[in-house]
């Protein structure tokens, strides 16, 4: 048992058998409990990584977390050629020994290729860029997502914080624009959300949002783009 804002957290197995950390008092998952690893293939592997391939891009996560969406960031790169700068964005670091007590390289059946980087981008220093493969880099930041002020800079965004009903701040407008302006003109941002007043909160600052079909257990999730240049001559 381990502790997180000063309340106890410990590890859930979920619906498809993958495991999760649950804040008890909080009665909220890392994960959904219908799938930890379903939810993270359909929500950031199918409606945001899966926009591109064969191309160099940078992906911003907001809650880093356990480390799933990274890892099979990591996984899905090589069938899609992609290289991968990949910085992660987590206030309150989850330790190794729980890392590995999610048991994920097991569960995607990888252990022969994925164990040693599953294990390296936990033991890799925070605020420090790390090599996990030659086409992926790893710069994992220890601070809150409100200290974000990067500038046209990522392609791809896993809005991953916690739900709205416990932490309705980090849903806000004034998030959302950080977001807006940190990704590059025809980036995207995908999440696992759906609350009205979320999409509401990310067409105010100038995103051009989508309801898309939810992963198991939820209706549906949203996906923004930030609209292109106009390039008219």
């Amino acid at each position: 048992m381990t502790y997180l804002y000063g309340v106890k957290r410990k590890i859930v197995t979920t619906a498809d058998g993958s495991k999760t950390l649950q804040i008890e008092e909080w009665q909220e998952q890392y994960h959904s409990m219908h799938g930890a690893i379903q939810e993270a293939y359909h929500v950031f592997i199918k409606h945001g990584l899966n926009l591109f391939e064969n191309k160099a891009i940078a992906i911003l996560e907001i809650g880093f977390g356990t480390g799933l969406n990274a890892y099979i960031t990591f996984l899905e790169a090589q069938y899609k050629g992609l290289s991968i700068n990949y910085y992660g964005i987590e206030a309150y670091p989850v330790s190794f020994e729980e890392a590995m007590s999610m048991e994920y390289v097991t569960s995607l059946k990888d252990a022969d290729f994925g164990q040693e980087a599953f294990e390296l981008m936990h033991k890799s220093p925070w605020n420090v860029p790390v090599k996990i493969a030659s086409f992926f880099n790893l710069l994992k930041l220890e601070k809150k997502f409100q200290d974000i002020n990067d500038s046209n800079a990522y392609e791809l965004i896993y809005f991953d914080a916690f739900g709205f009903r416990v932490q309705p701040e980090l849903w806000s407008e004034s998030i959302f624009l950080k977001m807006y302006t940190a990704l590059r003109p025809g980036g995207v941002l995908v999440t696992y959300a759906a609350k009205g007043s979320v999409r509401r909160a990310m067409v105010s600052v100038g995103f051009l949002v989508e309801r898309l079909e939810g992963p198991p257990g939820k209706r549906e999730m949203l996906r923004a783009t930030k609209p292109r240049l106009n390039t008219q001559i």
